[in-house]
């Protein structure tokens, strides 16, 4: 891949929601093109941006576009959900702000090497992290038919997901799949001719669907989201912005309940498990992208930006 460049997604309302001091301390946990680290960095004066990314590519990219800021730039090899973890191995008690863009890099889904993409041929892959054993092609040949047909449900809301993977089933039968544009006409051989004619890409749930169980991306989010809050300083803002409607529902239900506190029945006559509120919430409702940033990346259309303050 000869670039790695990302347009970043509500950048004005992070930069806002995150109130950065200069003096604080900050982690961009899906750092990607650091297009929301650029921003950060240029804050600060003798803070300090912790940046994360599972994607060494990604990795590379960002250090050279931070390079200008790089006295005040910490650049870590990891999964977001393992936030805890980092902070601890460089001696981080607290810190003043979290972001989190759990969307995938657009690069990462345009290089057709990397098997993200339904629109090129490359070997099935998908791996955010090239490291990591399971691949796009082990869930294809090896996942039982069942649990195939329950990610493409469940990850993809893919309502031909019992068609597409018996499908899958039976070619894997004759041969192993091993490439994108095979997987795409086995979807297409599946469905029904006016499931063609859609606008959408007949591939496009599916594809998302495999990405997603093949990162465990909703895992990493439950994970991010219990450790994240603990990881504020008193003051100190989480703002995660989701794409996917299952990796908001679980943003939303953290959040909130993190930010309610008691959990004693209504009809309790006072409070007998004593939990408290850690949290408050910046905006009810999520924060979206303006007309004028959808008129240019239409990407945006399902962001969604929620924010809460560490109390």
């Amino acid at each position: 891949m000869s670039g790695f460049h990302h347009v970043s997604v509500l950048l004005e309302e992070c930069i806002d929601a995150l109130a950065i001091k200069p003096d604080g301390i900050y982690v961009d946990g899906t750092l990607g093109g650091a297009g929301h680290s650029s921003q950060i960095v240029q804050r600060l004066t003798t803070g300090r941006l912790i940046g994360i990314d599972r994607d060494e590519v990604a990795l590379e990219a960002a250090g050279k576009r931070l390079e200008p800021w790089a006295d005040r730039v910490t650049l870590v090899h990891s999964n977001f959900c393992e936030i805890a973890a980092v902070l601890q191995q460089l001696n981080i008690s607290g810190v003043d702000g979290i972001l989190l863009d759990l969307g995938v890099s657009s690069p990462q889904l345009d290089d057709g090497e990397r098997g993200f993409s339904y629109m090129a041929d490359a070997p099935l892959d998908m791996r955010m992290n090239r490291r990591d054993a399971l691949s796009a092609y082990h869930v294809v040949n090896t996942w039982p038919q069942e649990e195939l047909k329950r990610i493409l449900f469940d990850y993809g809301e893919e309502r031909y997901a019992p068609k597409i993977a018996a499908a899958i089933c039976r070619r894997r039968e004759e041969k192993p799949i091993e490439t994108t544009l095979e997987l795409v006409d086995i979807i297409r051989s599946a469905m029904p001719p006016a499931a063609l004619r859609e606008k959408q890409h007949p591939a496009k749930r599916t594809f998302q669907a495999i990405r997603i169980a093949v990162n465990d991306e909703l895992g990493s989010v439950e994970k991010v989201m219990r450790d994240a809050l603990e990881c504020l300083n008193p003051g100190g803002r989480l703002a995660v912005i989701t794409f996917h409607s299952l990796e908001d529902r679980i943003v939303k239900s953290a959040m909130t309940a993190a930010s309610k506190g008691c959990t004693c029945p209504p009809s309790f006559p006072v409070c007998v498990c004593g939990k408290k509120p850690k949290v408050t919430l910046v905006s009810r409702k999520p924060i979206t992208s303006t007309q004028q940033e959808l008129d240019a990346n239409p990407r945006a259309r399902s962001a969604k930006l929620r924010v809460c303050e560490k109390l």
